[in-house]
């Protein structure tokens, strides 16, 4: 049930006008110090990682060299493409080479989008790795900067990860506010009733998701036909044990998936997927991600 991230060539357009963006605010009319330059010398730089990580965003470099000068070309090394490892910072992972102005002009910006994105990658694999041997899967959040949306959610799949709604428009995820005001005894009848106006949306949600705030909610929701997930909200462990026995128990299990969320950090994801709930929600993942040290170095 997790939305399928776009291909990168989905991601083209969006991507176009946001390297339009970065160089507009970055270089404006000049770069200043770069007209100082004399002469026309062609350049050779190598991205290197200065740090472990995973790499993410190579198929955006072609589009933000070319924003600023199509002489400029990437070479990658051998075996590296998004998702690669960073474990060494003695293999360069590219190498760029155009007029030393143009490359000196689109450093920042080629390095932000790069780090940016490999950053997400690299704190997604943490979590990732923390649960490896469990059922459950991480899930990232709309927690994104904006217009990066698209972009983020590609670097948590290049991470190992799953994305969760694209946005408000492709799934149904009943919260907490929409049933504000709503008696508890009223709660799964006021579900099911929204549920069934479910069918007039168009396009068709992927899944429909609702919120529980402790554990007598999520007994209500339980009764509830249409559910696809039941997110348990800041659940203490003893209590997201207990819904997922009491699922079980039903025999719901395979028909409805429980995701815990709620300010789930790397200490304790572990401790979460070894409840057996299937899905964790981190926000931590795109809100969260420190940037991926990455520099160009001259040859």
């Amino acid at each position: 049930m997790s939305t399928e991230p776009p291909n990168w060539s989905a991601l083209n357009e969006r991507t176009a006008e946001l390297v339009r963006l970065a160089k507009e605010e970055d270089l404006g009319p000049q770069d200043a110090t770069g007209e100082l330059l004399t002469g026309e010398i062609i350049a050779q730089y190598q991205l290197v990682g200065r740090e472990h990580g995973v790499l993410c965003g190579c198929p955006l470099v072609p589009t933000v060299l070319a924003a600023y000068d199509d002489r400029l070309a990437v070479e990658w090394s051998e075996a590296v493409v998004d998702g690669y490892r960073i474990e060494s910072r003695a293999k360069p992972l590219a190498v760029i080479r155009g007029p030393l102005r143009s490359v000196l002009a689109v450093e920042r910006t080629l390095l932000n989008f790069l780090q940016h994105l490999s950053g997400v990658a690299s704190l997604t694999r943490r979590f990732v790795d923390a649960i490896a041997g469990t059922n459950a899967r991480v899930y990232d959040t709309r927690k994104t900067i904006p217009g990066f949306r698209a972009l983020d959610k590609y670097a948590v799949r290049c991470g190992g990860a799953c994305n969760h709604r694209m946005g408000l428009f492709d799934a149904i995820l009943i919260k907490e506010n929409h049933l504000a005001g709503v008696e508890p005894g009223r709660l799964a009848g006021v579900v099911f009733e929204m549920l069934n106006r479910a069918p007039d949306l168009d396009p068709a949600p992927l899944f429909v998701e609702v919120e529980a705030h402790g554990y007598d909610q999520f007994e209500a929701l339980l009764t509830v036909v249409g559910i696809d997930v039941i997110m348990l909200d800041n659940f203490s462990l003893t209590d997201i044990e207990r819904a997922v026995r009491r699922r079980d128990d039903l025999g719901l299990r395979g028909k409805i998936a429980l995701e815990a969320s709620g300010g789930v950090t790397l200490e304790q994801v572990r401790a979460l997927a070894n409840t057996g709930v299937e899905r964790i929600a981190v926000g931590a993942l795109t809100h969260s991600a420190p940037a991926l040290d990455l520099a160009l170095e001259p040859l």
